[in-house]
């Protein structure tokens, strides 16, 4: 019975759980796992706020209707009946929820996932320390509240510590005390925040990982006598395998990189292509968090525990890797008309990569977007180059660096689970192979995030076709061109080329000559 039923499934029977950030990615993936490998669970309260002229209502109605349920949906058409919305905000006192809500939280709540957070690298340092500190110390004092809580799982991000080469599973140090700096933002003018934000971040590359590392130095001085655990995923991919193979529903990271490599838009990244591509796997990262909290419901330890969730030091996989395995998926299983064919390059040369940024991005968006004006259209096609641009250094720290990670708790854990629930809530990195992953995170970003119908692949091969006949015959072009103002004016380049010509024409004579001998 030990290895054949669920514990981690059998904990969350009659739990009622609070999640923030349900409406997110990982916040979605967290409360479908939730609902289909934990059915018993008696409510899952999520945090959700209006926004973009949406009220909490349609957005909690969207939710409801994301792809991500289906399988939920099929086996238990009357889930939503679980799932009870809560109007929060995080950044405001009490998380703005209204007196009837907190007393609902307080007396039920048994464990709160907080997933909330503004991942835009970007944002202006006050607004990141707002949604990602305060928010986190609101919550905190909401929890402390709550008569019945038995766990509270924060996630954090594996980069919240980047400015170090080796993480381990511990807190670390920070250069300001997170409540201090909340309290001089608030009366700081933004654009006074905005000069002196390079100096208060230092070697942190953004305002988000250094957000995160002063929320991960607040839950350490102002969790009490709470059973707390830090999960510390680093980029978050599209699905390995549930709820579906390759499931992703947002641009951001590697899955915006696929996208414009797809469609033939993104053509240089500065990158070192040995450098790895520490992608997790969005179920794998779910799955973790999913069982720390049992586990620290459970066992209750003594001081919170830190789970690193990355790939690199168990099954690496580098960028190179990545963009060639990519750029060979999206030949044969190409992303409806793009705008030309999917080959992006990689270097770590910053003149090599502004030479073809410019050859390969800005010419081509400038001739395009002049096309565009002469048909009466919007031009649009420097924009999004510029855009892209952007992105491209938002991610460069990222993707030109490696890093080492220890796994003690990571491992502890793994090793607590009964066989069970090694498989119900699996979060061995290692048991995934990469090619194929890449694959079903290739055709993902194609069916879930680009809703392109498979039906129409044979068109898109078709189109392919095209854009590669049009790709040589530019080539031949650019040859005869090259022959006519060069070679053709010299007798010696003349002398040279005829003498190479000759020399293809014996390999390819012999290699003839060759398989017609051979028995």
């Amino acid at each position: 019975m030990k290895d054949t039923m669920s514990l981690v499934g059998a904990y969350y029977s009659g739990k009622s759980v609070l999640v923030t950030g349900a409406t997110g990615f990982m916040g979605k993936v967290l409360v479908e796992k939730l609902l289909r490998s934990c059915p018993d669970v008696k409510a899952i309260y999520i945090c959700v706020r209006p926004k973009g002229g949406r009220s909490m209502q349609i957005r909690v109605e969207n939710l409801l209707k994301c792809k991500v349920f289906d399988r939920v949906r099929e086996d238990w058409p009357n889930f939503h009946e679980k799932i009870k919305p809560i109007s929060a905000e995080l950044t405001q006192k009490n998380l703005a929820i209204s007196s009837e809500d907190i007393e609902e939280l307080v007396s039920e709540v048994n464990v709160i996932f907080h997933c909330a957070a503004t991942v835009r690298f970007d944002e202006p340092l006050k607004d990141a320390l707002l949604l990602n500190v305060m928010g986190t110390q609101q919550l905190l004092r909401l929890a402390h509240q709550m008569k019945n809580l038995e766990a509270l799982i924060h996630v954090s991000t594996a980069y919240s510590n980047c400015n170090r080469r080796h993480i381990e599973e511990v807190f670390y140090p920070v250069p300001v005390e997170p409540k201090q700096l909340l309290d001089m933002v608030m009366w700081m003018d933004d654009s006074l925040v905005e000069l002196i934000t390079p100096n208060l971040i230092g070697d942190w590359p953004n305002t988000y990982t250094f957000s995160k590392a002063l929320t991960e130095r607040l839950i350490q001085e102002e969790k009490g006598d709470l059973n707390v655990a830090i999960i510390r995923p680093s980029i978050v991919g599209a699905s390995w395998q549930e709820p579906f193979p390759g499931w992703i529903d947002n641009f951001n990271g590697t899955s915006g990189l696929l996208v414009a490599g797809g469609k033939g838009i993104l053509r240089s990244i500065k990158c070192n292509p040995a450098a790895v591509a520490d992608i997790i796997p969005v179920d794998l990262a779910i799955n973790l968090t999913i069982a720390a909290g049992w586990y620290t419901a459970v066992h209750r330890p003594k001081s919170p525990l830190i789970y690193n969730c990355t790939s690199g030091s168990l099954n690496p996989f580098s960028w190179g890797e990545l963009q060639s395995k990519a750029a060979s998926v999206f030949e044969k299983i190409p992303l409806e008309k793009p705008f030309r064919l999917p080959r992006a390059s990689l270097t770590t040369s910053h003149l090599v990569h502004q030479y073809w940024t410019f050859v390969y991005h800005t010419i081509p968006a400038f001739f395009c977007d002049m096309y565009l004006r002469l048909l009466g259209k919007k031009p649009r096609m420097m924009k999004l180059f510029t855009r892209l641009d952007k992105t491209l250094n938002l991610l460069e720290y990222f993707t030109n660096n490696s890093w080492e990670w220890s796994y003690e708790n990571t491992n502890m854990l793994m090793k607590e689970l009964n066989l069970k629930d090694k498989t119900l809530f699996c979060f061995d990195i290692c048991q995934l192979t990469w090619p194929e992953y890449m694959k079903d995170y290739c055709l993902g970003t194609k069916k879930y995030l680009l809703k392109e119908d498979m039906a129409g692949l044979p068109a898109a091969q078709q189109y392919i076709r095209k854009l590669k006949t049009i790709h040589f015959a530019l080539k031949a072009t650019l040859l005869v061109i090259l022959w006519r103002v060069f070679i053709a004016r010299s007798q010696m380049a003349r002398n040279v080329w005829y003498f190479v010509l000759s020399l293809c024409y014996k390999f390819l004579s012999y290699i003839r000559a060759s398989s017609t001998l051979r028995p």
